[in-house]
């Protein structure tokens, strides 16, 4: 089902109610700090739940070191500082 943009998925709970669901998506993102992209209600016994959930990916700004400096993006560099960071050879992760 989907909840607030949010796929829910319950499990082994028969009467939870829309709000409900809204209220633990609300706990989660309140201490995660981070949008949800999908949760997963479970019985966990003695009238609890268990929550599992998948957050959203962050976006994040890529930062250069160039001679020195920190920069984030490279529009504004002049044609020497872009020529070097095109002339760099680029190392892949493994």
């Amino acid at each position: 089902m989907l909840v607030n943009g949010i796929h829910v998925n319950v499990n082994g709970i028969s009467d939870v109610s829309e709000q409900e669901i809204a209220n633990y998506i609300g706990y989660v993102e309140e201490h995660t700090s981070t949008p949800l992209k999908s949760l997963s209600i479970s019985a966990a016994g003695n009238g609890s739940v268990s929550l599992d959930y998948v957050l959203r990916p962050r976006k994040f700004e890529r930062i250069r070191r160039i001679t020195g400096y920190l920069v984030g993006t490279i529009d504004r560099w002049n044609n020497a500082k872009q020529a070097e960071e095109h002339e760099r050879v680029k190392h892949g992760v493994n």
